[in-house]
């Protein structure tokens, strides 16, 4: 219920019940004292001598105090109470995992390999947590496109990087197909940093302007030591944003520290 509303959502019940309770608590002092005065007017009336004035002056106040009791209203604004009708979100048991990789011809074997262990541990994780998933596989080199596992993780390209292609198609397969009010979203991107310079910052634009504001949370692996340009646009993002996570990834050890680095983040946000 709520205690502001429009007439036609008044819940009468509540207010009735509300407004006999500011009856009680306002009307039963008053109701005690009228009963002790007339009990007290009562033995006076009993009594043989004369208390006229006495009388006069309890019937007054009795008649002064029936008043005031009788002046509290039956129902009073403040007694009213409304129906509340906001929608409740309701939770969704079903989530989908972006999986975002660059397979230009800087992403050799062993980079992938370490890019594909982080994505089974995400899906894992929702696995747990969610009853129906669903998992979308995008790549890209200058362009992107959604591909099936197989190809995902064994084709090769050749060629420069372009990383907000990858951003682009994702922004549009969320718009076209997982609503952020039935999906739990969740974004996976790895990399070896390498982009183009002028397409960073683009980059940076489309995942907190466009992507960042669907989804529960974006994880950003780099498979290389190195903080290029695309890493440095990133990192400033992730100071203001707190579900945005980047770690960086040498060697398969390294895989599982980092993502339960960078979960314990999610859960501390959620």
């Amino acid at each position: 219920w709520a205690a502001e509303g429009t007439p036609n959502n008044i819940d009468v019940v509540r207010s009735l019940r509300s407004a006999l309770g500011r009856r009680i608590a306002l009307g039963a002092p008053l109701v005690n004292e009228l009963h002790e005065l007339e009990a007290q007017l009562e033995a006076l009336m009993a009594d043989t001598s004369d208390r006229r004035d006495e009388i006069k002056t309890l019937e007054e106040e009795i008649h002064h105090l029936r008043g005031r009791i009788w002046r509290i209203p039956f129902i009073d604004p403040f007694d009213l109470r409304y129906v509340n009708r906001v929608k409740q979100p309701q939770p969704s048991s079903q989530a989908v995992m972006f999986c975002l990789m660059d397979v230009s011809g800087s992403m050799d074997e062993q980079r992938k390999d370490l890019s594909k262990r982080f994505f089974i541990l995400l899906y894992l994780f929702l696995k747990r947590n969610y009853e129906k998933i669903e998992v979308v596989f995008i790549r890209h080199h200058t362009r992107a496109e959604e591909v099936d596992e197989d190809t995902f993780f064994h084709s090769t390209e050749s060629g420069g990087t372009v990383v907000s292609s990858a951003l682009e198609l994702m922004k549009k397969v969320i718009e076209d197909r997982y609503s952020p009010s039935d999906w739990n979203i969740y974004g996976a991107q790895a990399s070896d940093g390498d982009n183009w310079t002028d397409d960073s910052p683009k980059c940076r634009k489309i995942l907190a302007n466009d992507i960042l504001p669907q989804v529960r949370y974006f994880a950003y692996i780099q498979v290389t030591p190195e903080e290029q340009n695309l890493w440095l646009e990133y990192a400033q993002l992730a100071l203001t944003e707190p579900h945005l996570a980047m770690k960086k990834v040498d060697t398969a050890a390294d895989i599982y520290p980092v993502f339960r680095e960078l979960f314990e983040k999610q859960v501390e946000h959620s």
